[in-house]
C-alpha cells in the first residue's frame, strides 16, 4: 500500500510539474506588461484616421452545415466601401452572384449614410454630456443632411464599420490579466504573443446590476440571469493576441470559449465550440511611394472568421462566418469615387 501511495504521489507531482511547464513564462515584469497593454488598447483603432481617402471590397460568406457536414444554408455577399460626403459608405455589389441594380444600391447607400450621421451625432452628444456631467438624450432626432463636401476630408468621428467590426471584442484594460507567452513570426514581422484571461470582457450588465443591488435598487430576473451568464463567460474565456511591439498594434487575436456548459438550455442545445479570429494586414506594403504621394504605413482589417459548433438531438450543426477585406486602394483626392 505504501509503495502504491508513493507511486501515486510521484505521478501527481509529475502532473503538476508538467502542467506548470505549459503555463506562460513571465518574460517581463507584470507591471511592464500591464503598462504595455494599456498603450496597445489605447491606440488600437487609430489607423483608419491616418488615411484621408481609400476604397476597398468586403466579401462575406455565411455557411451552416448539419449532421455529417451536409450543407444546410449558405450565402455570399460582396460590398464596396468608399467615402461620400465625409463618411465611409458600404454599397452592395451582389448577393450569391446576382448583381444589385443601381436603384437598390442608391437606396441602400442613402439609408446607410443617414444612419451613420445619426449615430455620429448621438456619440458627439454623449461625449458633450459626459464632459458637462449631464445625462445624454436617449434618441436625438437626425439632423438635416449636410451638402456634399470634398470627399478627401473625413467628417466621420465614429470608426467606420469595417474598422469597428475588426474589434468586435471590446477589450477593456485589466491590470494583471495578461501573460506574455513569447515572440512569434507573423507575416514577416516579429510579434509578441500575449494571452489575456478576461474578468470584464462581458461584464457591462454584471457591473451595472451589481451597483444597483449595492444601492438597494430592484433588478429583474432577466437582468440577473444576463449578469450571471456574463460573469460565467468571463471565467471560461481566453483571448490570444499577437502585438507588433514597435507600433503597439494588435495584428491578430483569437477568442476561445473553452467551456459553455453554464449556458441555460445546455441539456437541449450544447455549444461545443465558439471561436473567433481577427487579423490585420498592411495593404499598401510594397506599393511605390514618392514625396508627392507617400504611401501610408498602416495596419487595416484583413479578415474575420467566426465558428460556432452546437449539438442538438438530431446531431451537430456548425456555423461559419467569414469576412474578407481586400483590394484596398488609395483614391484620387481631386475626384469623386462615385
Amino acid at each position: 500500500m505504501k509503495s502504491k501511495l508513493s507511486l501515486f504521489s510521484a505521478a501527481v507531482a509529475l502532473l503538476v510539474l508538467a502542467t506548470g511547464a505549459l503555463r506562460p513564462v513571465p518574460l517581463v515584469a507584470q507591471t511592464d506588461l500591464d503598462a504595455f497593454m494599456k498603450k496597445v488598447l489605447a491606440r488600437r483603432d487609430d489607423n483608419w484616421k491616418k488615411l484621408q481617402q481609400y476604397i476597398l471590397t468586403q466579401k462575406d460568406v455565411v455557411e451552416i452545415r448539419g449532421p455529417g457536414q451536409l450543407p444546410v444554408w449558405g450565402e455570399k455577399r460582396e460590398y464596396t466601401w468608399f467615402l461620400r460626403d465625409g463618411f465611409f459608405v458600404r454599397s452592395p455589389l451582389n448577393v450569391n452572384g446576382v448583381a444589385i441594380n443601381d436603384a437598390d444600391r442608391k437606396k441602400y447607400e442613402d439609408t446607410y449614410i443617414r444612419r451613420e450621421r445619426e449615430r455620429d451625432k448621438r456619440q458627439l452628444e454623449r461625449e458633450k454630456a459626459a464632459q458637462a456631467g449631464k445625462p445624454a438624450p436617449v434618441d436625438a432626432p437626425p439632423e438635416p443632411e449636410a451638402p456634399a463636401t470634398v470627399d478627401s476630408l473625413i467628417a466621420q468621428t465614429r470608426d467606420p464599420q469595417f474598422v469597428s467590426s475588426a474589434y468586435f471584442l471590446k477589450f477593456k484594460f485589466e491590470e494583471g490579466k495578461y501573460a506574455l507567452v513569447g515572440k512569434e513570426q507573423l507575416d514577416g514581422h516579429e510579434m509578441l504573443k500575449i494571452e489575456y484571461y478576461p474578468a470584464k470582457l462581458f461584464s457591462a450588465d454584471a457591473d451595472r446590476n451589481r451597483g444597483r443591488v449595492q444601492r438597494g435598487e430592484r433588478v429583474d430576473k432577466d437582468r440577473q440571469m444576463s449578469a450571471a451568464i456574463e460573469t460565467a463567460a468571463n471565467k471560461v474565456s481566453m483571448v490570444t493576441l499577437w502585438v507588433e511591439p514597435k507600433t503597439n498594434q494588435i495584428v491578430k487575436y483569437i477568442f476561445d470559449n473553452v467551456n459553455l456548459d453554464f449556458l441555460p438550455g445546455a441539456r437541449f442545445v450544447r455549444l461545443n465550440d465558439v471561436k473567433a479570429t481577427m487579423q490585420m494586414g498592411q495593404p499598401f506594403l510594397g506599393v511605390p511611394s514618392s514625396t508627392a504621394n507617400p504611401v501610408p504605413d498602416v495596419w487595416l482589417p484583413k479578415n474575420i472568421n467566426m465558428f460556432i459548433s452546437m449539438m442538438v438531438a438530431i446531431g451537430q450543426f456548425d456555423l461559419r462566418v467569414t469576412t474578407d477585406y481586400i483590394d484596398y486602394k488609395l483614391a484620387e483626392t481631386s475626384s469623386r469615387i462615385k
